[in-house]
């Protein structure tokens, strides 16, 4: 993702460092707090584990402990959730990890305009900011237009991205899982079942309102993230909808496709039934529709 920048920056603006977390991400966070814009890049998400106590204690709530004198305007990014076969230590979601924290901005983006536009605007943001890339798309083509391309194309944080529209059912995904639920989409089209899929793009602030308004037209609602699923986005979704007059909507129960409750397996076999895939979000569809 950085290639080319130390040549186009220099080592004044890109800086190596020793495979030390909890040193450089508080090197980052300090150099925030004194003026700086810092990207700070874990290896995987995973290893921000070892620098925990620095995104949320140090960056995140510096600057409701300031009382709003001190901002923290930094942004930690980097792979999240499954790989390809690197095992349990290296494959979870953190998305409902860091989102369940005031004081941070979490963004998940899916394709090559979320990831431009959502790192932009986390780099313009006065606080922390959290991007969990997928290093599954890393790789992977997509289509944009000539006004992703523009040089001024920014995406606002907390608001979602209507990626196909339907009457029938709402999938509301993030990062890679709207790839599987586009992928459902389809199948489920040539069925006569038209899926309205949404990509958060955003985990905190959520963008409950598209979620709602969509809701309320299609009267059922499947979630679909590769976390797990106690705590996960997918619960969050469930209870705000319970907490609002959508839950009235419903025609049946919200369901949850997630990954299995499991640290991720090696086998490759084993990681994809650990995962979730488009057979499960179809299976899912049809239980909440009552068809098969």
């Amino acid at each position: 993702v950085s290639r080319g920048l130390w040549k186009k920056y220099g080592d004044k603006r890109v800086i190596d460092t020793p495979i030390t977390e909890m040193g450089f991400t508080g090197i980052a966070v300090g150099a925030a707090m004194a003026g700086l814009r810092p990207v700070c890049e874990f290896m995987t998400f995973n290893f921000s584990m070892q620098a925990i106590d620095q995104v949320i204690n140090s960056a995140a709530k510096t600057f409701y402990m300031s009382a709003g004198t001190v901002n923290v305007p930094i942004v930690f990014r980097g792979p999240n959730g499954a790989a390809s076969g690197v095992g349990a230590q290296h494959s979870q979601c953190f998305g409902a990890w860091y989102s369940h924290c005031p004081g941070l901005k979490v963004v998940a983006p899916y394709d090559s305009e979320d990831a431009k536009g959502l790192l932009k605007a986390a780099i313009r943001d006065p606080d922390p900011v959290v991007v969990l890339e997928n290093e599954m798309v890393y790789g992977q083509g997509f289509p944009v237009s000539d006004q992703v391309l523009d040089k001024e194309f920014v995406l606002p944080i907390g608001k979602a991205k209507i990626m196909r529209p339907g009457k029938h059912v709402t999938l509301v995904a993030y990062a890679k899982a709207v790839e599987t639920a586009l992928l459902a989409a389809n199948e489920l089209a040539g069925k006569g079942i038209e899926c309205e899929v949404i990509n958060l793009r955003s985990l905190r602030p959520l963008d409950s309102d598209t979620i709602f308004k969509s809701v309320q037209k299609t009267h059922h609602l499947v979630t679909v993230e590769q976390g797990w699923p106690q705590s996960g986005v997918g619960s969050e979704i469930c209870a705000r909808i319970m907490e609002h007059e959508t839950f009235f909507h419903l025609d049946a129960p919200v369901w949850r496709v997630t990954g299995v409750d499991v640290p991720m397996p090696y086998a490759k076999t084993l990681e994809a039934a650990a995962l979730p895939q488009p057979a499960d979000v179809v299976l899912a569809v049809n239980k909440v529709l009552g068809t098969k």
